[in-house]
């Protein structure tokens, strides 16, 4: 298994996908600037070593909410719309100018499912990515949420982390959560869980610890996650899951460090997205 980590170190094309309870205090909903500027260094850090880095980054709505005044999370979906129209452009200023304190340029993707069903748009997406990083930018994405409608409800950032993972040809995805890794029961509240360090296989038995999220902003709980693993394995990516408290975590995961969860690549030699597209997700 340590071989395995060590195989990481060599990774050159990552994805990496922060939730927005990582990026947000919780206590006010607005942005965790300490948090974020760390973040930025990292990834900056990683393009620096040569590195091929696209962050998809949730926050649009809680970000919004938080702009207006808005105390609750939103539930109409216009109201949700409304919040992600504001925080979009919120996030992606705050993000330019942290990128900018370090030299490095990045890029704001947003992405529907109909991006990823249309045949046209999805071979666009994927140049506009591959044209992106072969300039050195740092490709920021998330969900279009200010003009989708079922997957503002449904969707989650962690699949469409995986999604990305596989249109690009990722080596690794890295998922940042509230929570070191995958564990046999929800740790919260069964303190017999037990910490799952590598996953070979995704099976039946793995796919039923998937609990739901505990997180009043984010929408991804475990289960999604597995699913994006799923995606992500194989498509040929290895996955880690490993806890957003500090995000340096991201530097011990290139380093070959035992943090997180891993899970290992297992090519589906009959591997197509479209597939994992409908049924995964957006069926």
């Amino acid at each position: 298994m340590s071989n395995h980590r060590e195989l990481l170190k060599d990774k050159k094309r990552i994805v990496i996908k922060i939730g927005s309870s990582s990026i947000t205090h919780a206590n006010t909903g607005g942005l965790n600037l300490q948090k974020m500027e760390k973040l930025v260094r990292v990834l900056t850090d990683l393009r620096n070593q040569g590195k091929e880095v696209v962050l998809v980054s949730s926050g649009a709505i809680a970000v919004g909410r938080t702009a207006i005044g808005m105390k609750e999370k939103p539930t109409t979906l216009s109201i949700k719309q409304a919040c992600a129209a504001v925080g979009q452009a919120r996030l992606m200023m705050v993000y330019q100018k942290l990128f900018a304190e370090y030299n490095q340029v990045p890029a704001q993707i947003l992405m529907t499912k109909y991006t990823m069903i249309n045949d046209i748009s999805r071979s666009n997406a994927m140049d506009t990515f591959h044209e992106l990083l072969s300039m050195g930018v740092i490709p920021i994405v998330n969900e279009n949420d200010t003009v989708s409608t079922d997957e503002i409800e449904f969707g989650d950032n962690d699949t469409l982390s995986a999604i990305v993972a596989a249109l690009i040809q990722a080596d690794l995805l890295i998922l940042l959560s509230d929570i070191d890794g995958l564990y046999t029961d929800d740790p919260n509240k069964n303190k017999d869980a037990k910490f799952i360090d590598c996953v070979e296989v995704i099976d039946e038995k793995l796919a039923s610890m998937g609990k739901g999220s505990a997180s009043s902003v984010g929408t991804g709980g475990m289960a999604t996650k597995i699913s994006a693993a799923k995606i992500a394995t194989d498509s040929g990516a290895d996955m880690v899951i490993a806890n957003a408290k500090d995000v340096r975590v991201i530097l011990d995961v290139m380093e070959g460090e035992p943090v997180g969860t891993l899970f290992k690549a297992h090519k589906n030699k009959n591997f197509e997205l479209l597939d994992y597209i409908k049924t995964e997700q957006y069926s």
